[in-house]
């Protein structure tokens, strides 16, 4: 079986791309790729041509993922193992290849109807390192493990959706089960990874109508955690989810609203992705919701805000 080795790429939609090129370089560090285009900007947190295609189109949120493959062998692997399950997939043109700096690029949706692409190929730009949109004590920790890891809503079913991500590859590790005031049912989330970062992908439990929940990012170093989270107050940016560590990989983080009303989460320390199932009631400690920040399914210190 060919499987998807790390989340290459995100693409976002935003109302407002000048507030998010600002939030995106001053706030999280990341590096603004030039020269910039009206109305879409790509941005590098590493040696990759970009991470991030930030497009303003007014929907505020997650539009594709894109999911890597080892090269022209397993891409086409892919292509039949997903036809074979009855998956239905088109390949890009050149032209979308060359729109997302890869060699090829395969589009399909998964069992909620929400945009993925697969691609091999990315464009790596080793004669430019990184230069952050702001100082940073260390680098963002990518590597094999990709870009870092989000939590979306589905709406086709947990069962359903952990079928489908299975298919490329994907491994359920970790669950949380967070207990519903008044409810007798807890609120169920996955975490699934593809290589050795614990989360590549997390679905479940999610308040809102978007589609995306969280975005993950990961630094080097430990202070660049409390950094952000200085640059984040000092920019009036509203807090969500108060630092604290995760129980499934043992990431410390805590989250802020973006622009867009969801959030990103900036970790450090995450340990290796486990081989072997696990389930949580709440995190280690901390990852409280604060007020003014997006809802949380699990209410104030009852269970993990974010994981």
């Amino acid at each position: 079986m060919v499987q998807v080795t790390e989340l290459g790429y995100v693409g976002l939609g935003v109302s407002d791309l000048a507030t998010w090129r600002d939030f995106a370089t001053r706030i999280l560090a990341l590096e603004l790729v030039r020269p910039v285009e009206t109305g879409r900007a790509f941005f590098r947190m590493d040696y990759w041509r970009h991470r991030f295609i930030v497009e303003e189109d007014g929907s505020d949120d997650l539009n594709y993922l894109g999911f890597r493959v080892a090269g022209r062998e397993a891409f086409r692997a892919m292509a039949r193992q997903l036809a074979g399950a009855g998956v239905e997939t088109r390949i890009g043109t050149p032209r979308e290849a060359d729109e997302r700096h890869v060699l090829e690029v395969m589009k399909l949706r998964d069992a909620s109807g929400y945009a993925i692409e697969i691609f091999h190929g990315p464009q790596v730009q080793a004669d430019m390192p990184f230069h952050p949109g702001r100082r940073m004590h260390g680098r963002f920790k990518t590597g094999e493990g990709g870009l870092g890891h989000l939590i979306q809503r589905e709406t086709a079913g947990f069962e359903k959706t952990y079928e489908f991500y299975k298919l490329l590859g994907l491994q359920g590790g970790a669950e949380y089960r967070l207990p519903r005031p008044g409810e007798a049912a807890p609120a169920e989330r996955m975490f699934m990874h593809c290589n050795s970062r614990s989360h590549t992908l997390a679905f479940g439990a999610a308040t809102g109508a978007k589609r995306i929940d969280r975005l993950t990012l990961e630094v080097e170093e430990f202070d660049d955690v409390g950094l952000t989270q200085d640059m984040a107050r000092r920019g009036k940016i509203k807090m969500a989810i108060s630092p604290g560590r995760d129980a499934a990989d043992r990431l410390y983080s805590f989250s802020c609203v973006n622009p867009s009303g969801w959030m990103c989460e900036i970790g450090w320390g995450a340990r290796p992705a486990s081989q072997q199932s696990e389930h949580y009631l709440r995190d280690v400690f901390g990852h409280v919701p604060t007020r003014g920040g997006p809802a949380s399914p699990t209410g104030p210190a009852s269970g993990p805000a974010s994981a």
